[in-house]
């Protein structure tokens, strides 16, 4: 997944806009974008938006960001929402792998009520929106077979630790963030899922989200949320391979082919090695997902 766009819950509206945003998935929010009072509402509306395209042939992925676990609404989010089986559940605040253990049997009781298969829905976690969860971030790995993929966020991080911003005046991130994003990256890889890169909040500026999307796809990020469907089209041209990359790739792939065994190859007087062909090899894997 390249582009992966929030929807607030409660809209039917906007999430009739997302299924034509070309946003790879569509993250139905039940958190941030959703008042206290109108959280009833987003859960009836996400649901029935979930039984009504989830059936459809071609269709984004489909997932739902619910309350955090600290808040005492992650049961009625969930209960309200399995039915519909979305694609995977978005866990926002979440604080390593135990959070995700605990989240695991929330799902397989409620997958078990719905008469679904056991693992049907997967997980994706928010890994830096607390202090305590960056010195979490190495205990993913092993945690639940459904976890897919780790993002991070840095405007909850931002007020739990007490930050006046998180971008200096070039809009850069600042030093905190700058550590969050690349524990992000880290406990990815760590645990062998996608890392993907947080949202661009300055949803107007084009050049902007290009450029923070470039430095996150050169770093590993494979992915990017975004908040607006303007910006989906940008976040899918960055995250896609192009045809000279797609070419180099299958170059390096081929000349370690040709020669079985060696540890560095030479093509156009460049010299490439293992590592290089692993890169080589993701890329390709990138290039022909759906």
């Amino acid at each position: 997944m390249r582009s992966l766009l929030f929807v607030p819950g409660d809209s039917p509206r906007k999430l009739a806009k997302g299924l034509e945003s070309g946003a790879d998935a569509l993250i139905l929010d039940l958190e941030d974008s959703v008042a206290a009072d109108r959280k009833p509402e987003a859960r009836t509306t996400s649901l029935a938006f979930l039984k009504e395209v989830s059936a459809e042939g071609r269709r984004p992925r489909l997932l739902v960001r619910v309350n955090s676990l600290d808040t005492g609404l992650t049961d009625a989010d969930l209960d309200a929402v399995v039915a519909g089986r979305p694609d995977a559940i978005l866990l926002p605040k979440a604080e390593g792998g135990p959070s995700v253990i605990h989240l695991d049997a929330k799902l397989a009781a409620r997958e078990a009520l719905a008469g679904l298969p056991d693992g049907a829905i997967g997980i994706m976690a928010i890994a830096t929106e607390t202090a305590a969860a960056l010195f979490a971030a190495g205990t993913y790995a092993g945690a639940s077979p459904r976890l897919s993929a780790l993002t991070w966020g840095a405007e909850d991080l931002s007020a739990d630790i007490g930050a006046e911003t998180n971008r200096d005046a070039d809009g850069n991130f600042t030093g905190p963030f700058r550590l969050a994003r690349s524990l992000c990256v880290a406990a990815a890889a760590a645990a062998r899922v996608t890392a993907l890169d947080t949202v661009y909040v300055d949803f107007r500026n084009a050049d902007g989200l290009r450029r923070e999307a470039e430095e996150a796809r050169r770093d590993g990020f494979l992915g990017k949320l975004a908040i607006h469907p303007g910006q989906v089209a940008v976040i899918n041209e960055v995250f896609t391979p192009s045809p000279a990359e797609i070419a180099k790739a299958e170059a390096v792939i081929a000349a370690f082919a040709a020669a079985p065994g060696i540890g560095v190859v030479g093509i156009d007087g460049m010299m490439y090695d293992r590592p290089h062909l692993e890169r080589a090899k993701r890329l390709l894997a990138r290039a022909r997902s759906p």
